[in-house]
């Protein structure tokens, strides 16, 4: 036979078996056509030709095979793509190339010459180049040493500064196009080592220094301890790696979009999806120096930004607005004054590019040096285990910090100590002050409540056998709340138009609610009590009482009232994004509420309850905690509303009965509804019910599903049991979700629900929950759980003396659509 035609015939069968087979090698002097591929040994990646997208460009990479096939996670020309199908990979002495006829489209560019050159893709998704005479572990070339847009298990970010490489990341220009995009994700070794993400030159986000457990700052999304992190800073290398655990069968990755968000995924093989584990989303406190120089970013205040302390905004009349500028020392620190620190606890901490380190000094040794060094202007621990240790110095102005975090960290912050001296005796002052002020008002409003009645009552009115609800709210009210406007009835009929049809936002037990607008313009909503209403003047005193008396950013705040011709009226401040239950229960403006949008409603409502339980100066009860309930301002920060029907507890008082049920179906707890016992713990399960309904977008009442009759905590609970908590969550916000953060959510609405008041949480134990990672307890079972609707209502009916609000619920105050 021809010695041509065997030639052939033996390149044609190698083409067929590495088309064929699961061939994870090409050999020197053999070809990689377009329309091949090799796949690794284990059969999890494959290295072949592709065209991203809607384009028709050709270019050389590697994705997955077993899993998400197409999910490409490295490209070798991404930005010299091929026109044509044409191209092939060869393996020689020098390397690997892809080339055309005419020229070489991209090299892995090595100077070590080789005997037995072996191009291999490994099961890790390496590409790596070898002499298959010497180590299988001496790679002379490896495509995990030139990343592109994604982080698998096993690759390092960072540097190697023997070998000179540079691992970061970059993004893709779009979906179409693996060309190099505008953010980088990239390792600074200045100071001590962090990284940053960037658009083109400009910093858009710091991922704070490795405390020895985490990136500072930063969220620990390690899945339940199925894979290892390492930071390693060595003279030769700095570099962060994480592995799988060998036992796991999970696959994630870290991704960089073309859209600069950098995401943790995992993948769902029942759904075949990638799900978003964490996420890094440039906005907020996430935004690098947002608030300046010496300012601290505070993800749970607002405003966002405040001084550190004993600093004061750089320029004061634009603070407001403007937070860019920072903060500067109210008296400069000086070499021949003396200095002690401040400490300020769970930080991220500030920016480490100008700072100097060591990793084995102890933690006493790092504050002398701070100390004795005048330009020394704060000190932490390099790593926060064991107790801490090591040290870090900075010598400049602290920036790029974010308190009062989840996992953050201790900074000392160095200041004269005369401040810390002035501070305290400032606070003493403070001290007598507060106490002295709220006695003179008492004795100041007593004597005008005096007046007033004298001069109430030496007048003749028509209905002089009837007493106004105002001077029933008036005696109702402590002095302290004397200072609440009380709003004419004529300034309420032009606000409202006379209260006009078109200015209706909605009615409830209470009655029919308005939109207003006072003469400076501000918005108002103007909430009346209807003559038919099923609440009355208690009621009426309850929220002007408690609302006036209780001052938080997520309670809804009371303007004024009026009592004017037996008008009961109450006035508050408007919501321009109506209730909750208006977002997350409608199938058009569900799609908007994302999963940042509802953990931080889930964590302004927590905050709230807390002080309303804890931290007031009255322990108040809501009794009709609900989505309705929880109005939307136009930041989309949650404020609780409606407090008709509260409760105020004294003292040591932790729970009561009462023969008048009210509140709503769904939310109640058992031992409410069933028994008229209501504390705390009957709020706890009204914010469990909330939770649920928020992480599903689904209403626990009205919940109904093909394979079984339970409400929805059931199907939770079920659910939680049988570890499908995916199946559950409102797949709109899938996309932007945490799904550690989302199932901690779950779990922690499951403790709220327990049957037994006793198992669920008080309000502080939920907060810490919220905010930490501290270990969760297993939950019993829900109260209500198998609770269907005509089923309740049916044996509520039964119990005796029940309020006809119970009926109804209490309409929050919502805009016109």
């Amino acid at each position: 036979m021809d010695v041509t035609v065997v030639m052939l015939l033996f390149f044609g069968l190698l083409s067929t078996l590495i088309n064929s087979t699961a061939i994870d090698t090409i050999r020197a002097h053999q070809t990689l056509r377009d329309g091949e591929s090799i796949t690794s040994s284990g059969g999890e990646f494959e290295l072949g030709f592709f065209s991203p997208g809607s384009s028709t460009n050709r270019y050389l990479g590697i994705w997955y095979k077993k899993i998400s096939n197409g999910t490409v996670v490295w490209v070798a020309n991404r930005n010299t793509p091929i026109r044509n199908t044409s191209s092939v990979v060869r393996v020689d002495d020098k390397g690997i190339t892809l080339q055309t006829v005419s020229e070489i489209i991209w090299s892995s560019n090595t100077s070590i010459s080789m005997k037995n050159p072996v191009a291999q893709l490994l099961d890790s998704g390496n590409l790596v180049l070898r002499d298959e005479d010497d180590d299988i572990n001496n790679f002379i070339w490896q495509s995990f040493d030139y990343p592109g847009d994604n982080l698998l298990p096993g690759m390092k970010f960072g540097l190697d500064l023997v070998a000179g490489l540079d691992r970061y990341f970059i993004s893709w220009k779009s979906i179409d196009d693996p060309s190099t995009g505008n953010f980088i994700n990239r390792l600074d070794p200045n100071g001590f080592p962090q990284s940053f993400l960037s658009k083109g030159s400009v910093k858009l986000y710091r991922f704070g220094p490795w405390n020895g457990r985490q990136f500072s700052g930063a969220l620990n999304g390690n899945l339940n301890g199925i894979y290892t992190e390492d930071f390693v800073i060595s003279e030769k290398e700095i570099y962060y790696k994480f592995d799988l655990i060998k036992k796991t069968s999970a696959v994630i990755r870290y991704t960089l979009t073309s859209n600069g968000e950098i995401k943790l995924l995992v993948w769902n093989n029942e759904n075949q999806t990638w799900n978003v584990y964490a996420t890094v989303m440039v906005s907020g406190c996430g935004r690098y120096k947002s608030c300046g120089a010496n300012g601290i970013c505070n993800i749970n205040g607002s405003p966002r930004c405040e001084c550190l302390r004993e600093f004061v905004p750089k320029f004061q009349a634009k603070w407001a607005e403007d937070w860019s500028s920072g903060c500067v020392r109210r008296e400069k620190l000086n070499c021949r004054s003396n200095a002690t620190f401040m400490k300020y606890s769970s930080v991220k901490l500030p920016d480490t590019q100008h700072s100097w380190y060591d990793m084995k000094m102890n933690f006493e040794e790092c504050g002398r040096l701070c100390l004795q060094n005048c330009s020394c202007t704060a000190y932490a621990n390099t790593d926060i285990r064991r107790g801490g240790s090591g040290c870090i110095l900075w010598f400049n102005d602290l920036s790029d910090m974010t308190g009062y975090i989840e996992d953050g960290q201790d900074i000392y912050v160095k200041m004269p100590a005369s401040r810390l001296v002035d501070s305290h005796r400032s606070r003493g002052k403070r001290h007598r002050l507060m106490f002295l002020i709220p006695l003179v008002l008492v004795l100041v409003a007593l004597a005008l409540i005096f007046l007033y009645v004298s001069r109430k009552r030496g007048q003749k009115e028509k209905d002089n056998l009837k007493v106004s609800s105002e001077t029933v709210a008036l005696k109702k009210i402590d002095s302290e709340d004397w200072e609440l406007p009380i709003v004419d009835f004529k300034t309420i009929v032009n606000a409202t138009d006379n209260f006009s049809k078109d200015n209706k936002l909605g009615e409830g037990g209470f009655g029919p609610v308005y939109k207003g607008i006072l003469k400076d313009g501000q918005e108002i909503a103007v909430k009346r009590l209807a003559n038919n209403s099923c609440q009355g003047l208690n009621e009426f005193i309850n929220e002007v009482s408690f609302i006036a008396k209780l001052q938080h950013r997520n309670l809804v705040a009371l303007v004024g009232c009026c009592t004017e011709k037996d008008e009961r009226i109450l006035i508050y401040e408007y919501m321009a994004n109506k209730s909750l239950d208006s977002f997350i229960f409608d199938e058009e403006t569900r799609h908007s509420m994302d999963w940042p949008k509802r953990c931080n409603i889930i964590n302004g409502i927590a905050r709230g309850l807390l002080y309303l339980h804890q931290d007031s100066k009255l322990r108040i009860i809501h009794r009709d905690l609900k989505a309705g309930n929880i109005l939307l301002d136009h930041e989309m920060n949650p404020k609780i509303s409606d407090f008709g029907m509260a409760r105020c507890f004294n003292g040591s008082q932790t729970e009561a009965n009462t023969s008048r049920i009210v509140g709503t179906y769904g939310y109640m707890s058992p031992e409410y509804a069933i028994d008229g016992q209501f504390s705390v713990k009957s709020d706890v399960y009204s914010f469990g019910v909330l939770l649920i309904e928020i992480v599903t977008g689904k209403k626990n009442r009205l919940f109904s599903h093909p394979d079984h009759s339970l409400n929805l905590l059931g199907h939770v609970w079920k659910s939680y049991n049988d570890d499908r908590l995916l199946g559950v969550i409102d797949e709109v916000m899938l996309e932007s979700s945490n799904l550690r953060q989302v199932f901690r959510i779950i779990h922690i609405g499951l403790l709220c629900v327990q049957e037994d008041p006793m198992d669920r949480p008080i309000m502080s134990e939920v907060v810490l929950m919220l905010s930490s990672n501290m270990e969760l307890v297993h939950p019993n079972k829900p109260g209500f759980f198998m609770e269907r609707r005509l089923q309740v209502t049916d044996h509520l009916s039964s119990i005796p003396d029940f309020s006809s609000c119970n009926q109804f619920t209490i309409t929050s105050i919502l805009p016109r659509q």
